[in-house]
């Protein structure tokens, strides 16, 4: 009797005890498989892309109030005086230009204003791009060399006086200037084609005369576009 009793008893034992190694094994394999299946996830998930330096440009971009200035063609002061006014006005009614975030998008007719001295004499931007001296307010007197980098002399406005308007002094107060790469690439050829020269060689050129600061964009209405992303309210610069 004692010995049938104790076999049951062992036997439900071991039974117990492997149930109970298994449910443990269970449980370990169970926890471990979504661990795994994260790691198999995580190897197939594709590599963020990274980020195109004109994208990374508009990070630049500060200041609560924001205005993107589109200026498409040569248009006296205009493309160069709106920044400033905006910048001006801000300051009269208590808002510095630290608090201005302001973009200049060269595009179409406007893009020889990116560019240095070397590249307008070398290429006669003035008879290209139709650009005439903004001193010379009878709108006949080419514009031998780009009239807004380092000015000289300084402009003047009616009834406001001397203003820093040129890119170089917009700079310093934060402004942000853009140029259009497909129309560098359209222009660059028909100039290449007139002067019988390589294009690729000549957008080359025009690529290594970019101004200081001045960043290039796949077009101007990708950053125009771009820029009222990051907050610009758009005004048109002529």
């Amino acid at each position: 009797m004692e010995e049938n009793d104790f076999k049951p008893t062992t036997h439900r034992r071991g039974f117990l005890g492997t149930l109970a190694t298994g449910a443990a094994a269970l449980g370990l394999a169970t926890l471990a498989s979504p661990f795994k299946l994260q790691a198999q996830t995580d190897k197939k998930k594709p590599m963020p892309k990274p980020m195109n330096p004109s994208d990374e440009w508009f990070d630049k971009l500060s200041g609560k109030h924001r205005m993107v200035f589109d200026a498409t063609r040569p248009n006296g002061l205009m493309p160069f005086a709106w920044p400033k006014v905006f910048i001006l006005t801000n300051g009269k009614t208590g808002t510095p230009a630290s608090e201005c975030g302001v973009v200049v998008v060269l595009r179409h007719e406007a893009i020889p204003y990116a560019f240095e001295n070397r590249l307008w004499k070398k290429y006669n931007f003035a008879e290209v791009f139709k650009v005439t001296d903004p001193h010379d307010h009878t709108d006949k007197t080419p514009a031998v060399l780009n009239p807004f980098w380092n000015p000289d002399p300084k402009y003047m406005i009616p009834g406001v006086g001397e203003v820093a308007i040129g890119i170089n002094d917009l700079q310093k107060d934060g402004v942000l200037f853009s140029v259009c790469e497909m129309a560098t690439t359209v222009y660059s050829a028909i100039v290449a084609d007139q002067m019988k020269m390589n294009p690729e060689e000549v957008k080359k050129d025009w690529v290594s005369g970019l101004l200081p600061g001045v960043q290039m964009v796949p077009s101007g209405v990708w950053a125009v576009g771009r820029a009222q992303e990051h907050g610009c309210k758009y005004c048109f610069a002529g």
